[in-house]
């Protein structure tokens, strides 16, 4: 009997399919073994976001929209939000229940498009701006 060492921790194998952190380039699969696809990873930013970088994702989310109008369902709502943004933004006051409102709504009605990713910026910025 050997007092005092302890068992090694068993060592994981490359290969899993688990990754956590890190460059993993490898296609991911769930713990039962199908793979993932189209899953975006955010962060969220509060209190470090500018006026200036929400602009820019107005911008890009109104030309993303714009060039995928065909296939988005609500397309004229997504539209709205953004001039709804800008509009907030020029106003003196900043409209901050607004911008709230469609920071809280944006991703669920961007849910699953192919402007998903646009939106969800635009949505984590103005939530990081209000804070």
């Amino acid at each position: 009997m050997v007092v005092g060492r302890r068992r090694g921790e068993p060592e994981q194998g490359h290969g899993s399919g688990i990754s956590i952190g890190g460059n993993n380039n490898a296609p991911n699969q769930n713990v039962v073994g199908q793979n993932i696809s189209h899953v975006y990873q955010s962060a969220s930013v509060q209190g470090a976001v500018d006026v200036e970088t929400v602009r820019d994702l107005v911008a890009s989310f109104r030309a993303d929209v714009q060039r995928n109008e065909a296939g988005l369902a609500n397309a004229s709502v997504l539209r709205a939000m953004a001039d709804s943004v800008d509009t907030s933004l020029a106003a003196p006051d900043g409209q901050v229940g607004a911008l709230r409102g469609i920071a809280q709504a944006l991703p669920a009605l961007v849910a699953g498009t192919v402007v998903q990713q646009g939106g969800d910026a635009l949505a984590n910025a103005l939530a990081g701006w209000l804070s």
